[in-house]
């Protein structure tokens, strides 16, 4: 599996598509944080934190995230490598693993460089220091589970079909109805008492929790289901391949 692994990271980050990732994603961050006048700009802020880029990343990993993860398995189907990856001395699990593995570890080298976000805002905040460290911490403890279950949704939408663009447009809306579709849903008010629930249901509401600053064993439990939910589903699609 190690080195199906580095296979696969190398091919992030020896084409285009890892660069482009990192950097569309801390340009699209440089910019609304600290350069545009809005109201995500982190220097025109009443308080010292990075609220504003926690709220703004998930909307970018939202099609970010599809975009790099969608050839994960479509490619191989397209090209018809599937069949030789099978023939590899490694089980099924342990292909979906590596894929998903790379994934997450593109996903950690673009959230890295923003770490300079906290250092700035510490040094910037009167009296230095008074951003709070310990939710600043979580938050992006948040930031990385969710984007890893955007990832393991990627992997599951790549290995239903070995169209690309149909695996972009079914992993950007799965991640967005979980995400922020469910909290809507429950927001209508058209669920009586399950309302909550609905809402419980949503990544959203499980990521705002963590933000807060503590973090809750449920929470962690919530992101790690969904993300073996759809890592499952993405071996049960492979398995169909095989037959």
């Amino acid at each position: 599996m190690r080195a199906l692994y580095f296979r696969e990271l190398s091919s992030f980050l020896s084409s285009t598509i890892g660069y482009v990732f990192v950097l569309i994603y801390l340009i699209a961050s440089g910019l609304f944080h600290w350069i545009l006048a809005y109201n995500t700009n982190l220097l025109e802020g009443s308080e010292a934190d990075l609220i504003p880029f926690f709220n703004l990343s998930p909307v970018v990993f939202l099609v970010l995230i599809p975009a790099i993860t969608m050839k994960s398995f479509a490619e191989e189907r397209r090209t018809g490598t599937i069949e030789l990856l099978f023939t590899r001395p490694i089980s099924d699990f342990g292909i979906l693993m590596a894929k998903y593995l790379a994934g997450v570890t593109l996903l950690f080298i673009a959230i890295l460089p923003t770490l300079c976000y906290y250092v700035s805002v510490y040094y910037l905040g009167k009296p230095v220091g008074i951003i709070d460290g310990g939710a600043t911490f979580t938050s992006y403890m948040g930031l990385l589970l969710l984007g890893s279950v955007f990832v393991a949704i990627g992997i599951f939408a790549s290995a239903l079909t070995s169209s690309q663009i149909i695996a972009f447009i079914v992993s950007m809306f799965l991640c967005w109805f979980l995400f922020d579709g469910l909290h809507l849903l429950g927001d209508f008010g058209q669920f009586g008492a399950l309302d909550y629930f609905v809402k419980y249901l949503s990544l959203a509401f499980h990521y705002d929790s963590i933000k807060k600053g503590v973090i809750v064993t449920e929470d962690l439990l919530f992101f790690l289901s969904v993300i073996f939910t759809f890592l499952f589903a993405a071996h049960a699609a492979l398995k169909t391949l095989k037959r």
